[in-house]
Formats: structure tokens, sequence, C-alpha cells
């Protein structure tokens, strides 16, 4: 059997599923495949999150909300140390990993926002955002785009904060026997 090659590879601990609910109701699995062959340290630091391999307290599985919903632009979540926005920390000490892949029309996770900012936040692109290349880390993306599109018109108010709540309620890493590959822009919304 051909080997794919090496930047199609993909390490079997990339891919994670975290379950969202949105004013109570449960809005779906957001498939996200971190991107640890790119920018490893950051990968990890978000599944050290995830998983509660840091400080033995996963934040996604004990309801971390989205303070931030901005409409066609980006979803802000992962603060679970204030939950308003402004908290941060890392597994690591806050380093800076470099801006190496693109904010295309696929979902992105993303996060960084200068020199040693890489903390525990996430911002998910809910649309071309290729004015943050070189400006924020890419080290994901969400495989379709269905859950994002219900989180994105979640109706907000003041300072983009949804009036309904928008939780994770479970996060876990996810075993694949095939293939995952980081989607093209033709491919729209059909691997939800």
């Amino acid at each position: 059997m051909a080997r794919e090659p090496s930047h199609q590879r993909r390490n079997h601990m990339n891919p994670l599923c975290c379950d969202v609910s949105t004013g109570g109701q449960e809005a779906g699995h957001m498939k996200i495949e971190r991107f640890a062959d790119v920018v490893p340290k950051t990968a990890k630091n978000f599944r050290q999150f995830c998983t509660g391999n840091f400080g033995r307290v996963p934040w996604l599985k004990y309801g971390s909300t989205f303070p931030r919903i901005i409409k066609d632009f980006m979803i802000q979540g992962g603060d679970f140390v204030n939950g308003d926005g402004t908290g941060v920390t890392s597994c690591f000490a806050l380093y800076s990993p470099g801006a190496i892949c693109r904010h295309s029309s696929r979902p992105a996770f993303t996060a960084d926002s200068g020199p040693s900012t890489n903390g525990c936040q996430v911002f998910i692109t809910c649309s071309n955002c290729d004015w943050l290349d070189g400006k924020q880390v890419v080290f994901g993306n969400i495989i379709g785009r269905l859950v994002v599109r219900k989180i994105e018109n979640v109706p907000t108010g003041p300072n983009s904060k949804p009036k309904l709540p928008v939780v994770t309620s479970q996060c876990r890493e996810m075993r694949y026997r095939t293939k995952l590959l980081r989607p093209s822009l033709a491919l729209g919304d059909a691997l939800e």
C-alpha cells in the first residue's frame, strides 16, 4: 500500500470532538482537527486543556462558555479562568509559536494576539479572515460547519455577548481508522 505524502499524514491524536449547547439545547458535536504536525506546542496546549492533562481540570468538560460571538467573523471561547474573555493561562510558559497556517474560509481555530500571549483562549473563525494571516496562529480547523453556524446565529447583545448561554459539555479525543484530511474549500459543509 502506497504511503501518502508526509504533509497529508495525520497523527491519530489530532482530532477532538466537543459537544456544544445553545440556550440549553444540544447544538451538536464540533469536530476539531488540530495541526499538531505544524504547530505542535500550540496543539498540545489546547489538547491538555480539553482532556484534563493540565491540572486535571478539563475545561471543555465542565461548561466552558463562549463569551463573544460576532456573526460572519468569529466565536471566542476557552476562557475557563474568568469566563468572560479576559483570562489566560497556558500549560507551557507563554510563548510565540509563529503564524504558519492561513485563515481560510474553513472555520479555523486560532489563538495568540501578540508575542507571548498563547494561552487557553481560542477564536473560531466563521469566514475568510485573511487579514489575520501572520498575526494569529491557526492551530486547527473545524470539520463541517453546522455547529459553527448554529453558534454564530445565537442572538447577541452589547459587546457581542450571546443572549443565550453557549456552553461546551464534553470534549474527547477521536480515534480514526481512516484518514482525516484537511478539507478543501470545495468540500463546503459536506463533512458535517
